[in-house]
């Protein structure tokens, strides 16, 4: 005679979890909402889905799984096809002769074991996992590689081509294979990691791209046919005008992914083609990330500590677009951010919103432009200002007189190396004696790619002629051991998971400032600056190689870029 399976309440109300008051209000609940009782108690918040799931678990005679301590090797999600994985929430986590292991979130989804037995043609034992926990780990270490050609292929006629270039007005909702398409781009972008979303109409075809680690990678193509239902989807919940296709437009959307708030800023560009689509992912942690998460070995960030918190002066931070400069000065704007202090910032624009912050967003339609800004900021009594960028002798000249009046300034400038940025702003106009009594220092700075941790493993034959090239002695090659990514599901096959920076901080002192004051040729200025400390940016890049953070060959594609080899 079979064993009588006891009821999920009572199995909590004997673990102490649940009482029985707990139990029958969760039972009415769940006949009102038209749910499972589990599911009833969570929702009230009368048990949690963990305690829920092990009492599911020890109720089907299953095994229970913690994947916060269970390791999965990335190797076992192999036994089963990715689509299936994400589509119906399952993980396997061996194989043993006919035998699969496969975590499931529901004992009685007996469909999917079945589809699971018939696909693998083995015997299949399940486990049980909580659904949230399930699904971070899936988010995060299963990436789905066909989601978007099965999205592609669910475009099966015109008419629902027609139905979707409708945009909200589609019967289907959500359903429509436009709006899961796009929602699946955007959402598998943000789980990559990446900053930017490309999509690009071109003759045959639309090209899609994520930039992960500031680096370009293609990801699909979408039949030219479906491109002006992509983009007027895209267009749509941007907020932009539909009807406007010769003009370029700038919009946001809001989306939760992953069960976080994402924001995204949305550019619409008119091509040959077609209206190309960019959206930047903005990511509220990478902007409040601590100083020591920006890369500085030791002895510069004490260095930098020391710098931003001088009561006034200008701090420049230089480099090219995308090298990180925004992020760096906003980690000091957070560093210096307390209730005795009042900051103003000038942006353009303003992404990242920071309690305790005034920040002012730049709008050049109006006349509201960094100057315009910058005068007014001055009669709101700051102590710290951060002026988005100094493009201008006019900008330039309101912010070194406010550093001169007692103001800490902060701003960034577009050069190549630290010393480069005295001449740069003598060349706009500032008088020389200016630049040489209010800049405190100046960083210029580059990201590297960060090896990744999860698939890290010794390098037995660097490339010496890289290694060359880089400035490495045959004294330092000699014995040392170099590091290179595997390529991983952590990483998605890259080998490098992550971005920190390499640095070259540029400290003013007497020095320095006689020969800004007498416009010294910028070898000269280059030449003191190295004398009294200041270490080079592929100085840094190499001890970032020696300590086994990055690779040779990303640093030599970082430098190669500039004129770094020359020096």
């Amino acid at each position: 005679m079979a064993r009588k399976r006891r009821r999920l309440g009572e199995i909590l109300v004997d673990w102490g979890v649940v009482t029985p008051s707990g139990v029958e209000e969760a039972l009415q609940h769940a006949q009102a909402e038209g749910m499972r009782i589990g599911e009833a108690m969570v929702a009230l918040g009368v048990a949690d889905e963990e305690d829920v799931t092990k009492a599911l678990a020890s109720q089907y005679d299953m095994e229970y799984i913690d994947l916060e301590r269970n390791v999965v090797a990335p190797s076992d999600t192999d036994l089963i096809p990715q689509e299936i994985i994400r589509r119906h929430l399952v993980l396997p986590l061996g194989a043993e002769d006919d035998r699969v292991k496969v975590i499931i979130t529901d004992p009685l989804d007996l469909e999917t074991l079945d589809m699971l037995r018939f696909r693998l043609g083995k015997e299949i034992v399940p486990a049980l996992a909580s659904k949230s926990k399930l699904r971070g780990f899936v988010e995060q270490y299963v990436r789905g590689d066909v989601s978007v050609d099965e999205a592609v292929s669910e475009m099966r006629s015109p008419e629902e081509e027609v139905a979707a270039r409708v945009g909200e007005d589609e019967g289907d909702g959500e359903d429509a294979p436009i709006i899961r398409l796009v929602t699946m781009i955007i959402t598998e972008a943000v789980n990559m990691r990446a900053s930017d979303i490309h999509i690009e109409p071109m003759a045959d075809r639309v090209r899609v791209r994520y930039r992960v680690d500031g680096v370009c990678m293609e990801r699909d193509n979408i039949p030219k046919r479906m491109q002006g239902s992509v983009v007027n989807r895209f267009k749509i919940m941007a907020g932009l005008d539909l009807a406007e296709r010769r003009l370029p437009q700038d919009g946001r959307i809001k989306m939760t992914v992953g069960g976080s708030q994402v924001d995204f800023r949305v550019s619409a560009l008119p091509a040959y083609h077609g209206e190309s689509i960019v959206l930047r992912i903005l990511r509220p942690e990478s902007a409040k990330m601590g100083i020591p998460a920006l890369g500085f070995d030791q002895e510069d960030y004490q260095r930098f500590l020391n710098i931003i918190k001088r009561p006034n002066g200008v701090f420049l931070v230089t480099g090219p677009t995308g090298s990180g400069k925004t992020t760096t000065l906003y980690a000091a704007i957070n560093e210096l951010n307390r209730p005795d202090r009042k900051i103003i910032t000038a942006e353009d624009p303003v992404e990242y919103n920071f309690t305790g912050i005034n920040q002012v967003q730049v709008n050049d339609q109006i006349g509201l432009s960094f100057a315009a800004i910058l005068r007014s900021m001055l009669r709101q009594a700051p102590n710290i200002i951060l002026v988005g960028e100094i493009r201008d002798i006019e900008v330039a000249e309101v912010a070194i007189q406010a550093s001169l009046t007692g103001h800490l300034v902060f701003s960034t400038l577009h050069t190549n190396d630290a010393p480069s940025a005295i001449a740069r702003l003598i060349d706009m106009g500032v008088k020389p004696f200016l630049v040489a009594s209010s800049v405190q220092a100046v960083m210029a700075q580059r990201l590297v790619r960060v090896i990744c941790p999860e698939c890290r493993e010794e390098d037995p034959s660097p490339d010496e002629r890289t290694l060359r090239l880089l400035g490495f002695t045959e004294e330092e090659i000699k014995g040392r051991t170099f590091y290179r990514g595997r390529g991983c599901n952590a990483c998605h096959g890259l080998g490098y998971r992550g971005r920190q920076g390499i640095f070259e901080l540029m400290e003013m002192n007497n020095t320095l400032r006689e020969l800004a004051f007498n416009q010294a040729p910028l070898s000269e200025i280059r030449e003191a600056a190295r004398s009294s400390g200041m270490r080079m940016l592929l100085e840094d890049g190499r001890r970032k190689i020696l300590n086994g953070v990055t690779t040779p060959e990303e640093l030599g594609r970082i430098t190669q870029t500039t004129e770094l080899l020359t020096e």
